[in-house]
C-alpha cells in the first residue's frame, strides 16, 4: 500500500497525503483526519527507512544507468542531463553518485547498496520500462525518487514530463507537406516507455495521412542506427525520409547515406527526435525536436531535493517539444518519387 493508494481513496493529492503522514503543517484538520482514517482502513504503515531520511542526510543524489557504457559515451543527452543536475547540486554543496550497470541484477544490487548504506538521499530514474521494478524496489528500500516520464500505473514519487506528441505531429506534417510518402522510422529500445511511445505516436500521425512507416528496431546506439539505415537503403523501394528515435542514430544514418553517395537532403531527408546541440553543427544540420536535456536535469534534481527537504512530491511538466527545422529535410527530388 502506497501514498498513491491513500491519495486515491481519500480523493486528495499525494502531496497532501505526504504532508499528513509526515505530520507537517499545511493541511486542514478535517482533511488530515480523513486522510489518517483512510490510511488506517487501507492498512498503510510508514516505512522506517523513509522516516530516517528526514533526520539523516547523505547530501547526494543517485543515478543508476542500466545501459552499455558505449551507448552512454556517444549519447549527448546524458552529458547534458548530468550537467543540469550538477547545476542544481553544486549550488547546494551536494553531489551526484553515478553508477553504470550491465543488467537488472546488478541494477537491483546498486540500488540496494546505495540506499542501504545511506549514501544517497534519493534517486533519479531514467529510461522507464513498461514493467519497471525500480519504483516498488525504492519504496521497499525506504528511499525516494523522481522519474523522467510518467510510469505505467502511476508512482508515489514526483514525475517530470514533456509532451512529445505535438512535436511528432509537427514533424510528420512537415515531411508530408514536403511531399514524402515513403517514410521510415528507426526506433529505439521499445522496452523503454519513451521508445515505445515515440513509435506509437509517429505511426498514429502518419496513419492520419494514410501512410504506414517501415520500422527498424534498435537499442538507441549509433552502431545499430547505422545498420538499420543500411537495411532501409538496400530495400528495392528505399524511403525518401528516415526519422530516427534519437539524434546520435540520425547522425550515424547520415554517415551511411553519405558513404552511399546520396545527396542530402535531395535524395534522402533525415530527422532526429531529441534536439542535441551537435546536430546543429553537422552537414547538413539536423532537423529534430527541441528537448533541452539540461532542463530535464535541472527540473529532476530540483523536484527530488524538494521531496527530500520538505516531503512534498511535486510533478513538473516541461514545455512541449517543438519541431526544429534545419537543413537535413527537403522535398524529395523527382527521381525519388
Amino acid at each position: 500500500m502506497t501514498i498513491n493508494d491513500v491519495a486515491r481513496a481519500a480523493g486528495v493529492s499525494k502531496s497532501l497525503v505526504s504532508l499528513t503522514l509526515n505530520d507537517r503543517p499545511g493541511v486542514r484538520p478535517e482533511t488530515r483526519d480523513r486522510i489518517l482514517d483512510v490510511a488506517r482502513e487501507l492498512g498503510w504503515s510508514p516505512n522506517p527507512g523513509a522516516r530516517g531520511l528526514t533526520t539523516r542526510r547523505a547530501y547526494a543524489l543517485g543515478l543508476v544507468l542500466r545501459r552499455a557504457p558505449r551507448t552512454i559515451e556517444v549519447d549527448p543527452f546524458f552529458a547534458a542531463f548530468i550537467a543540469g543536475v550538477e547545476t542544481v547540486l553544486s549550488e547546494r554543496g551536494q553531489v551526484l553518485v553515478l553508477t553504470v550497470v550491465p543488467d537488472a541484477e546488478a541494477e537491483e544490487r546498486a540500488y540496494t547498496r546505495l540506499a542501504g548504506d545511506q549514501r544517497v538521499d534519493g534517486f533519479l530514474l531514467t529510461d522507464l520500462l513498461a514493467t519497471d521494478a525500480r519504483i516498488p524496489l525504492i519504496e521497499r528500500l525506504g528511499s525516494l525518487a523522481v522519474s523522467l516520464g510518467e510510469p505505467l500505473g502511476g508512482s508515489p514519487f514526483p514525475v517530470i514530463t514533456r509532451d512529445y506528441d505535438e512535436g511528432i505531429d509537427e514533424l510528420v506534417r512537415h515531411l508530408v507537406g514536403l511531399g514524402h510518402r515513403r517514410i521510415a522510422y528507426v526506433s529505439g529500445d521499445e522496452r523503454m516507455l519513451h521508445g515505445l511511445r515515440r513509435r506509437e505516436r509517429l505511426e498514429s500521425a502518419l496513419s492520419a495521412h494514410g501512410l504506414t512507416p517501415t520500422v527498424e528496431a534498435t537499442d538507441f546506439s549509433p552502431e545499430q542506427g547505422a545498420e538499420a539505415t543500411k537495411r532501409l537503403l538496400d530495400r528495392e523501394e528505399r524511403p525518401t525520409a528516415i526519422v530516427y528515435g534519437n539524434d546520435p542514430m540520425a547522425i550515424a544514418g547520415m554517415g551511411v547515406a553519405h558513404e552511399r553517395g546520396l545527396r542530402l537532403p535531395d535524395q534522402l531527408s533525415i530527422t532526429g527526435l531529441d534536439g542535441s546541440q551537435i546536430g546543429s553543427y553537422i552537414y547538413p544540420s539536423l532537423t529534430t525536436l527541441d528537448n533541452d536535456p539540461a532542463g530535464w536535469g535541472i527540473a529532476a534534481a530540483t523536484a527530488l531535493l524538494r521531496l527530500v527537504d520538505d516531503g512534498v512530491p511535486t510533478d513538473v511538466a516541461l514545455p512541449p517539444a517543438r519541431l526544429v527545422v534545419r537543413a537535413s529535410t527537403a522535398a524529395p527530388s523527382d527521381d525519388e518519387h
